[in-house]
């Protein structure tokens, strides 16, 4: 390490930088790699691409640890990324893009199932390495956003047939024994089985309204991570 010289550049220096791979992610934006020359970089501050002339604002920049991690900033050296790239023209705008190339990604299906059932609009196509992790934070956050029903509600999310992560929603429970005065342990235990068996047959024949709540909290996964 003692052979290698530090980087070339200056922090103060008007911002230079070398985009070397770029990529568009569905809940987060534009991602684009780079590598700072001169300057520093930082949410909020504006950049303009020298191919095309497009400016842009830059919501949040990182660095590779190897795994993608949010920083204050990017200084002149150093290698990271920028993300949500929001163009700051007020009418159209058009992105260029040059293909490469197709090339092989193990990617799997990511479904959401509520109570057994898929939700199609809650599916996704994921890279396998990340699929468990996005479908624990779309379970929690899906248990959070769905309010509570007179029957049991488990949400999983399955690649396959395969659950990688479980969440259980219990039912609102109504004291049916609030009437009954005494020890009449018999009487009490009937009231609860046939409870019980209501929640069953409600179970099998109720279905679950997923509120537009729900759907936003999918959307916003991306915040916590992929």
């Amino acid at each position: 390490m003692g052979r290698i010289p530090p980087p070339k550049g200056s922090p103060e220096a008007p911002c230079k930088a070398l985009v070397f791979d770029s990529w568009f992610d569905s809940y987060q934006g534009v991602i684009a790699h780079v590598r700072l020359y001169d300057g520093r970089v930082a949410p909020g501050v504006r950049i303009q691409f020298m191919s095309t002339g497009a400016v842009f604002e830059i919501a949040r920049v990182g660095i590779f640890t190897p795994q993608m991690q949010a920083a204050d900033e990017l200084r002149a050296g150093e290698v990271g990324y920028i993300d949500r790239l929001k163009s700051v023209s007020r009418g159209y705008a058009s992105l260029d893009y040059e293909f490469l190339e197709y090339r092989a990604s193990p990617l799997v299906k990511l479904d959401i199932l509520v109570n057994g059932e898929a939700v199609d609009a809650l599916s996704c196509i994921i890279h396998r390495d990340h699929a468990s992790g996005r479908g624990r934070l779309v379970v929690e956050r899906m248990r959070e956003a769905i309010p509570r029903q007179l029957f049991e509600v488990v949400i999983q999310a399955a690649i396959g047939g395969r659950v990688v992560a479980r969440e259980r929603i219990p039912p609102m429970r109504k004291n049916v024994t609030a009437k009954c005065y005494g020890g009449d342990i018999t009487r009490k235990r009937k009231l609860l089985e046939k409870q019980a068996e209501g929640k069953r047959r409600m179970k099998q024949v109720g279905r679950v309204e997923i509120p537009q709540e729900a759907f936003m909290a999918m959307l916003q996964v991306g915040e916590r991570g992929t």
